[in-house]
């Protein structure tokens, strides 16, 4: 099923009875959509390559500044300017040629999430994002059309992660079901080496997803703190009236 080359590149993975040969070539016929290509997405999208994860989706509007490199590692000088999906592809490329990247310079809209998630029939979606209304936007999508899907976020020294398993678990909308409040307008800093935690989380549970293995995250709510070195997890419940998934 792989190429000598492959089980060269990927045989610490092949030693594991978890995965071996066949979820190798598994992953590699998997595609992960990554909603954003920035402290969180930059992780989530390298170890995803390295662990060939055969197609990587990758969708963000924004270009690289001087600021984003304390944190998002997918990134180098040489990218600054540049639309983010185009360094992140580069840097992928030339980590993993087995890797084909779907680069979506936009934003996530109603109008065009279910035909990006569609289109390339991706089997699951990483929320990688930093606002409110894409998350609800993404759990609304994955919820009509089945999707599996990864949630991270990070503020200042705190993060946390969570696996959203339709019909299986409870939905982003279950734990968090008040609508977005406002923006403050206020920029919030982050310590860079907390996405590179909650992003790892995720791209573990994205592994793990695309291989049926483990316990993923669905149903648990993992909260990081950074200045305790600490992780808390809360038990989530499906909620039999939430109006995204009590039908499913």
């Amino acid at each position: 099923m792989l190429s000598e080359s492959q089980r060269q590149r990927y045989a610490r993975h092949i030693l594991l009875p978890e995965v071996g040969e066949e979820g190798q070539a598994k992953l590699l016929t998997s595609k992960a959509l990554v909603v954003g290509a920035g402290g969180l997405g930059s992780p989530v999208a390298l170890y995803l390559a390295a662990a060939g994860v055969g197609t990587l989706g990758i969708v963000d509007d924004d270009v690289v500044y001087p600021s984003n490199l304390q944190r998002q590692i997918i990134h180098s000088m040489s990218g600054l300017g540049t639309p983010k999906v185009e360094s992140a592809a580069r840097t992928i490329v030339n980590l993993n040629t087995d890797v084909k990247v779907v680069t979506y310079p936009t934003r996530l809209t109603k109008d065009n999430i279910e035909p990006i998630l569609m289109v390339q029939e991706y089997d699951v979606i990483v929320d990688c994002c930093d606002n409110l209304p894409t998350r609800y936007l993404i759990n609304e999508a994955a919820a009509h059309l089945k999707k599996p899907w990864v949630h991270g976020a990070v503020s200042q020294l705190e993060g946390c992660a969570t696996t959203i398993l339709p019909g299986k678990g409870p939905c982003y909308q279950c734990i968090y079901p008040a609508s977005p409040p406002p923006s403050d307008g206020i920029r919030r800093g982050v310590l860079g080496v907390v996405t590179g935690i909650i992003g790892v989380i995720q791209a573990t549970e994205v592994l793990k997803v695309l291989l049926g293995i483990g316990t993923t995250l669905s149903g648990r709510l993992l909260v990081y703190s950074a200045l305790r070195m600490s992780f808390q997890e809360l038990t989530v419940a499906r909620n039999k009236k939430c109006p995204i998934c009590k039908e499913i």
